[in-house]
């Protein structure tokens, strides 16, 4: 009876906790690589050359109207590939270098270079680009968010 009654504590603590997750429906705090959306596109940024592997984390069309992060996607650009320059006019677009190195593109053609723990921000109003210059696939973690 003891074991049990443990069992029914255990149990009800659980539903308790995994509630408010549960009530959060399509909008989880935990996203599982498994669950990615996969894409190869050519042309990202409408410029860019070679194929670029995206997986989107959280894709675009999922985000809510008050949610700030519109999007999450980890970006593999093989060598030589990259993201056309392109304009960012009511959101903001942070590029986190992972692997690899290239140089980040600012609207001003002006060209950096990057490497492994460099993060680039494009600001509302603000354009950028990426190309990967290295031998090795280059790893950006995309983040797009919106006020």
């Amino acid at each position: 009876m003891r074991s049990l009654l443990v069992a029914v504590i255990a149990a009800a603590c659980c539903l308790a906790f995994a509630a408010p997750a549960l009530a959060g429906g399509d909008f989880p705090q935990v996203y599982v690589k498994s669950d990615y959306v996969v894409k190869d596109r050519e042309k990202l940024g409408k410029t860019g050359e070679g194929i670029v592997h995206c997986e989107y984390v959280f894709p675009r069309d999922k985000a809510l109207a008050d949610q700030a992060i519109k999007e999450i996607a980890w970006l593999t650009l093989p060598p030589g590939a990259s993201i056309g320059v392109h304009g960012h006019t009511d959101n903001e677009d942070a590029y986190i270098v992972i692997s690899g190195n290239g140089v980040f593109i600012g609207g001003d053609g002006k060209e950096i270079p990057v490497k492994a723990g460099d993060t680039t921000i494009a600001r509302k109003g603000e354009s950028h680009g990426m190309k990967n210059t290295g031998t090795v696939p280059m790893v950006i973690l995309d983040v797009i968010a919106q006020q």
